[in-house]
């Protein structure tokens, strides 16, 4: 156990909204290898996620003063700033490449370092995936492995922002049902 190891998430974020270094290696101790992973899967470059998780935890040291625990957890705020950063990679290294994304290869879930675990998860997700619709899963699909923002998608499927929303919203009521407790 660190010496931080005792505090909870939220105290932890406050000492780094302090400037404590220590702090915000024990942030990084505690979420790195899921912050790294979700990276992974939306950038698929090691490099390139390597830096997606580096540019969310200088982020998070520099606004973990705007912190709100009401809007979510700090596994959450940070998750996210991962995910955000991970879709601008993938957006800036498609502008760079000048690939569409409907060309960008898909994850094959065989990745060395993945534990059995995980591609059980993965195996159960996508096989919850073929019990939405498949306006939902179009959705879903663009929005997670995509890295598209909602409007980017209303904009991508000629449909209205509120129908996305909508979609996005059933499908993963859906996707909570079918897999229960499995939920990621």
């Amino acid at each position: 156990m660190t010496a931080l190891g005792h505090l909870s998430d939220d105290a932890v974020l406050g000492l780094v909204a302090r400037s404590d270094e220590s702090a915000l290696a024990e942030l990084y101790d505690r979420f790195g290898g899921p912050a790294y992973r979700l990276a992974l899967r939306i950038v698929r470059d090691a490099t390139l996620a390597q830096d997606a998780v580096q540019d969310a935890f200088l982020t998070a040291w520099r606004t973990a003063a705007g912190f709100d625990a009401r809007r979510g957890s700090v596994s959450t705020w940070l998750l996210t700033l991962v995910h955000r950063r991970a879709v601008d990679v993938v957006r800036r290294e498609d502008r760079r490449r000048g690939l569409p994304l409907d060309d960008a290869p898909i994850a094959s879930g065989d990745a060395t370092d993945e534990t059995a675990e995980t591609r059980e998860l993965r195996r159960e997700v996508q096989a919850a995936l073929e019990q939405v619709t498949p306006l939902e899963r179009e959705a879903l699909e663009l929005a997670y492995y995509g890295g598209l923002s909602q409007s980017e998608i209303a904009e991508k499927l000629g449909v209205p922002l509120g129908t996305v929303k909508s979609r996005m919203f059933a499908g993963l009521a859906r996707l909570r049902d079918v897999l229960g407790e499995r939920a990621p």
